[in-house]
């Protein structure tokens, strides 16, 4: 059983919990740590120096006594070891370097052409991931420490176990790619990859949400999808699917076809991609989702229309997911988050389809992390991999 598959209770005061309390500032010593977790004093001992031995922890100088011997502070480095994270989209990437709390240390968006293959792809990003861990600078100006791991989010279905890409939409010359083994040859430290929903599912709910246990995360931009938080972890299901709403049928009359081959799906009707078809089929000159977002927020009327239809899609397919996964919190990230309509109209037919015990006290809100969200996730999931190796 991996870390991610243990479940909550568990991981009380287990080796990413602590990590996790010293990164947010909640515990500076083992004393704090020992109170937390409600572990012994000796355990919560061998766990940090297990984690102090893999670089993750270090002792930061004497704290302040509350009359006896002045505890050991501890801290996570922030400049003895860092994470490379890419976030990738269907027309931009954001890449990073993040220190092993999570916190961005630099970061930059890229354009790119998903037609061009995932050879051409990865390895352009891969090689800027490399060029900002050697050029981040750490606390106090010193160099940042050895790579530790490189998490990546692909806009498309991914089998998490291997690593590979599945039948994705939108993403020609894809299907099948082991994106593990390709980097393999390029980087020598590990490699994770998943869905780009999963990863801001991650980073959100580790950033803003971390003392919830249940939670759903949808990504709306070109495409739509969602990672899902069961027990205070990633929940991917049997094959790393679990949250794709994206192709789940909504009624729509006539059904627009979709990527997927069949007609009426929540991509084909709601997302970012199919505003631009609807537009375009309206007479309304828009080129991308940067356009359709822009005409809604000039007041635009067919675009405003479309956007409170593709937020009442969202709705129902959510509908269903809040009340057979009874969630604390439904939070939308993604270019879409911002456009108001689309967002009060999802919110409406949430509240008229789900039950009243399902809303009674559910959060419904946009994803606050920013642009980073998601390679904050792909950080944590890489960071969750070295603390269990550790």
């Amino acid at each position: 059983m991996t870390i991610d598959d243990a479940p909550r209770d568990a991981l009380r005061g287990g080796p990413r919990e602590l990590l996790r309390w010293v990164a947010t500032g909640a515990a500076v010593s083992r004393a704090d740590l020992s109170r937390l977790s409600g572990l012994s004093p000796s355990t919560v001992s061998q766990r940090v120096e297990a984690l102090i031995n893999q670089g993750l922890l270090e002792e930061a100088g004497a704290g302040r006594s509350r009359g006896g011997r002045r505890p050991r502070q501890l801290a996570v480095p922030t400049g003895g070891a860092v994470v490379g994270a890419i976030d990738l989209g269907a027309h931009h990437a954001r890449v990073g370097a993040l220190d092993l709390s999570g916190r961005v240390v630099q970061a930059r968006t890229l354009p790119v052409r998903i037609e061009d293959g995932p050879e051409a792809v990865l390895g352009a990003l891969l090689a800027e991931v490399t060029t900002l861990v050697g050029s981040a600078p750490a606390a106090g100006g010193s160099a940042v420490g050895a790579l530790r791991g490189v998490g990546i989010g692909i806009p498309g279905p991914v089998q998490h176990s291997t690593g590979r890409i599945v039948s994705p939409s939108r993403m020609p010359g894809w299907n099948g790619f082991d994106v593990v083994a390709f980097c393999a040859g390029r980087v020598d430290v590990p490699v994770i990859v998943d869905n780009d929903a999963n990863l801001m599912a991650l980073g959100a709910h580790r950033t803003a949400h971390s003392e919830l246990d249940h939670a759903v995360y949808i990504k709306a931009g070109t495409g739509i999808g969602s990672g899902v938080i069961s027990s205070g972890r990633l929940h991917r299901g049997a094959q790393g699917s679990a949250g794709d709403i994206s192709h789940c049928r909504v009624v729509a009359d006539p059904a627009p076809p979709c990527t997927c081959g069949n007609a009426g799906c929540l991509e084909a009707v709601a997302s970012g991609a199919a505003l631009v078809t609807a537009l375009r089929e309206q007479g309304v000159p828009v080129s991308d989702l940067t356009g359709v977002i822009r005409l809604i927020d000039d007041g635009d009327r067919q675009a405003t229309a479309l956007a409170r239809q593709a937020g009442r899609a969202v709705g129902e397919i959510l509908a269903v997911v809040v009340n057979f996964f009874n969630p604390q919190v439904v939070a939308i990230g993604g270019r879409l988050a911002d456009c108001e309509p689309l967002l009060a109209s999802m919110r409406a037919t949430l509240y008229e389809r789900c039950l009243p015990l399902a809303t009674q006290t559910l959060l419904i809100e946009r994803v606050a992390a920013g642009q980073d969200v998601g390679i904050t996730g792909a950080a944590h999931l890489v960071i969750d991999h070295v603390v269990a190796a550790a």
